[in-house]
């Protein structure tokens, strides 16, 4: 078994040509500083460790960093954590939190998931789920079963990428035709606005 996290699995989906999130793995102020540079202001820190699965519950993300100050702040408490390996420095994406998810299951291959993402994920448990592979139909009707669809649709007058989200689970379906071996895929979050759908943050397991 092989487990790629955070910035593996995402460099993973980067090279198999989904949207990421531009993003530096830092160990150092002077790395974080010119990864600031490169990537641009407002940023997220999140704490890299193999050992760390829940970084919001150790406090190893820091969001929307706007200064140097702030970054140099958010690194030293990033890197005071428990087993932090380093620091992921990415571009802070606006918007809704959603789950794309993949899982090999014994009776039907691979299933995907599509549902509510971020920390409250598992409390809400609003996920609808289809055999792959799927069809352009499959994947329309899988949003507008979770209780997120009305996100999407543009709650409060805030238009959503409805087309960048279909894309992408259909992408994710086809993914395990190159690549069977993956038992899990779970991106949460991936961010959508009106713009696009960005994956902010991956996990994935090879048999």
């Amino acid at each position: 078994m092989k487990v790629l996290v955070e910035k593996e699995a995402e460099d993973f989906l980067e090279k198999e040509g989904f949207p990421v999130v531009p993003r530096k793995l830092v160990k150092n102020e002077s790395e974080m500083l010119k990864a600031t540079k490169e990537v641009g202001y407002p940023l997220v820190f999140k704490v890299v460790s193999k050992n760390i699965l829940h970084k919001s519950e150790v406090g190893g993300v820091k969001a929307d960093i706007r200064s140097e100050e702030e970054a140099k702040a958010a690194l030293k408490e990033i890197l005071a954590i428990k087993g932090a390996e380093g620091c992921l420095v990415q571009e802070f994406i606006p918007g809704d939190w959603f789950l794309v998810g993949l899982k090999k299951d014994a009776t039907f291959n691979h299933v995907l998931a599509f549902g509510t993402g971020g920390v409250y994920t598992e409390i809400l448990k609003d996920i609808s789920l289809r055999v792959c592979p799927v069809t352009p139909e499959d994947v329309k009707s899988m949003i507008k079963e979770t209780k997120s669809y009305k996100i999407l649709e543009g709650a409060r007058g805030k238009k959503r990428n409805v087309k960048a989200v279909e894309d992408l689970l259909m992408k994710i379906s086809g993914l395990v035709d190159k690549h069977p071996e993956i038992q899990e895929l779970d991106i949460n979050p991936l961010v959508v606005n009106e713009k696009a759908a960005v994956i902010v943050d991956a996990r994935i397991i090879f048999d």
